[in-house]
């Protein structure tokens, strides 16, 4: 079973079809009916939902460092800069950490991508 991700709006939706096509369990922010919250709201519903969220969005670092500090949970953030790395191979490392991770090991964490 795989790590469940859910996609802000500033990931190009080639990532979410690539996640897709290789079996990754996504859910985007636009279906969803969230395009529009703000980012704080965005993470906590990630966190009902108990997905991982991914973003572009470098706002979502300072937000998950003030959760982190102020002891409040979510359930994880996947982080990749918008000219860190190619689609596809952002694609093989959220596909790496979905198949190869389990939920509770991104609890509070912030990951950056690309791995290597």
């Amino acid at each position: 079973m795989s790590v469940g991700m859910y996609i802000d709006v500033n990931v190009p939706a080639a990532m979410s079809q690539g996640l897709r096509h290789r079996g990754i369990d996504v859910l985007t922010s636009q279906e969803d009916g969230t395009r529009s919250w703000a980012d704080e709201a965005l993470l906590d519903r990630a966190t009902q939902l108990n997905r991982v969220l991914v973003t572009q969005d470098c706002d979502f670092l300072e937000i998950a460092s003030h959760w982190q500090s102020c002891g409040r949970d979510f359930a994880g953030v996947v982080y990749s800069h918008q000219r860190s790395a190619g689609i596809g191979r952002i694609v093989d490392d959220l596909e790496l950490l979905a198949t190869c991770a389990q939920q509770n090991e991104f609890l509070n964490r912030v990951t950056y991508l690309p791995l290597r």
